[in-house]
């Protein structure tokens, strides 16, 4: 007998939903997830690898999904977020059995796109490791193709805009990659 394949799973995966309150005031930012860092996701160097970054980035995108009220029902109906862009900024080192609290801005969104800005610390030390903006986009499973996110959805999305506009933009946001060279070069 074959084993079935193993996939990758975020800590909230069967956890279901957060009741969403209308009254409740929205975090600026929201801080949904912590870790500490795992000894699995150290590399050769004794540090927390590149990839096991984006790791941690995605499980608070998933937090934040089960915040809005996106869990494995919302999926089984045939919808769910796609990262389609992420632009990843690793700024210090973490080691293993460091904590780690990510907090997530939402910059901004439409009808089918969510903009958003993770920031991930260590708790203890309270000093930006690294972080990671990425633009989401809502799809339609089966059709393969993006779609309006429900009324219902861009309610909740709209409080959240509305609560984290208040906050200064993030820095690091819309920057461009490059090598800056000065004009004698």
């Amino acid at each position: 007998m074959e084993a079935s394949p193993r996939r990758v799973t975020t800590p909230y995966e069967g956890t279901g939903v957060r009741p969403w309150d209308d009254g409740a005031p929205v975090p600026t930012p929201l801080a949904l997830h912590r870790t500490p860092v795992r000894p699995q996701w150290a590399d050769y160097n004794g540090h927390m690898s590149e990839s096991c970054y984006l790791l941690v980035f995605g499980d608070n995108s998933d937090a934040f999904f089960r915040y809005l009220g996106v869990g494995e029902e919302y999926r089984a109906a045939g919808h769910s977020l796609y990262t389609v862009e992420t632009h990843l900024r690793n700024l210090r080192e973490a080691v293993v059995g460091d904590p780690l609290v990510v907090t997530l801005r939402l910059l901004d969104h439409d009808a089918k796109r969510l903009h958003v800005f993770h920031e991930m610390r260590n708790e203890t030390e309270d000093t930006v490791l690294a972080t990671a903006e990425q633009m989401l986009l809502h799809v339609d499973v089966a059709a393969g193709r993006a779609t309006a996110l429900p009324d219902e959805l861009l309610r909740r999305l709209d409080a959240v805009r509305a609560a984290h506009s208040a906050l200064p933009a993030p820095e690091a946001a819309g920057r461009p990659m490059g090598i800056r060279r000065s004009r004698t070069n």
